[in-house]
């Protein structure tokens, strides 16, 4: 069975160049997609492990299937962790619950009018929630909405920091570790 599974995890006809440019490919779109809201950066970066391990096998690549483990285990923590921002934010400005939740609703809707949307978004939705259900001041409803907003801007840039520590975690494995 072991013999198996190492046949079927490794492309033998891939050559090391070629490899190199297609995990440096998927690597580069991963880092864009850590910045901009359209790319599944996360996704690309595991996408590029992961490939870079089935094309080059686990002695030429370096990778380790506890490495892919990690990686993919960070790529869920990073999501997670950028869902939840919005709804923290607002959490950490005052807002009631139903501002929580109307950030998180609003960050779930806003990613279907993307790039405005995943602002606009968790702002909105604690905005509206806030005055509809929590009946907040509209003072206390937009500083529910403020928060939201800046704990999505902060999910932002945890999300990029996630995907540098990727990155870095990848060719550490690959050169100094594996």
């Amino acid at each position: 069975m072991k013999e198996f599974l190492e046949s079927i995890t490794s492309l033998e006809g891939v050559g090391l160049g070629l490899a190199w440019a297609i995990t440096a490919c998927l690597l580069i779109a991963g880092f864009v997609g850590c910045i901009l809201p359209l790319v599944p950066g996360h996704l690309l970066l595991l996408m590029a492990a992961l490939g870079h391990r089935l094309m080059l096998g686990a002695e030429g690549s370096g990778l380790s299937w506890w490495s892919l483990g990690f990686l993919a285990l960070m790529a869920v923590i990073s999501q997670v962790l950028e869902t939840m921002s919005g709804a923290a934010g607002a959490k950490r400005f005052g807002s009631t619950r139903w501002g929580v939740i109307g950030a998180l609703l609003g960050g779930v809707l806003g990613m279907f009018f993307m790039p405005i949307g995943l602002l606009a978004g968790p702002l909105l939705g604690a905005i509206v929630c806030e005055l509809a259900f929590a009946r907040e001041q509209m003072a206390a409803a937009l500083r529910s909405g403020v928060g939201s907003l800046v704990g999505t801007v902060a999910g932002m840039g945890i999300k990029l920091i996630f995907g540098l520590v990727m990155i870095l975690w990848f060719f550490l494995d690959v050169f100094l570790i594996g």
